[in-house]
């Protein structure tokens, strides 16, 4: 494993998009009715300077997506590499990305977890994140499934 040191978090590039689709299939974070290809335009779209990679040699081994509404930063996309979990790198991007977002004026940070991925909740938890009692709801207007292709 290369050294912490040795790591540099960076905005994300293009040439970046299938190693990061990768990490985010290798960590579990994709879902079947998301096309990350299409978030990752979303966010190029949408504050890119918020979607963060760590590289190694410019091989991405970890990425963060985040976000500002004005009212709330949101964190979405975490995913580090399985040889460099445990490593710190994970702290690492979401410090990095709390201080983007401090930078913003943000006031609050929040993210999800699916129920199933309960293996990162003590990872959330150590970094000083805590469960809220709310009732998520939310409602699909692009169906990236079934997207028509423009003519």
């Amino acid at each position: 494993m290369t050294p912490q040191a040795a790591l540099r978090i960076r905005p994300f590039a293009p040439e970046d998009s299938g190693a990061v689709v990768a990490l985010w299939h290798e960590a579990g974070v994709t879902r079947p009715w998301n096309d990350p290809l299409a978030d990752i335009e979303r966010k190029r779209a949408v504050q890119p300077e918020l979607f963060l990679v760590a590289v190694d040699a410019n091989q991405p081994v970890g990425v963060i997506m985040a976000g500002f509404d004005g009212h709330r930063g949101w964190l979405n996309y975490l995913a580090v590499a399985e040889r460099y979990r445990g490593s710190g790198l994970g702290r690492r991007l979401v410090e990095a990305a709390e201080a983007e977002l401090a930078a913003l004026g943000c006031p609050k940070i929040q993210l999800q977890v699916c129920p199933e991925n309960t293996k990162v909740l003590g990872f959330y938890e150590h970094l000083g994140y805590t469960c809220y009692e709310v009732v998520d709801m939310g409602k699909r207007i692009v169906d990236d499934l079934h997207r028509e292709s423009a003519p």
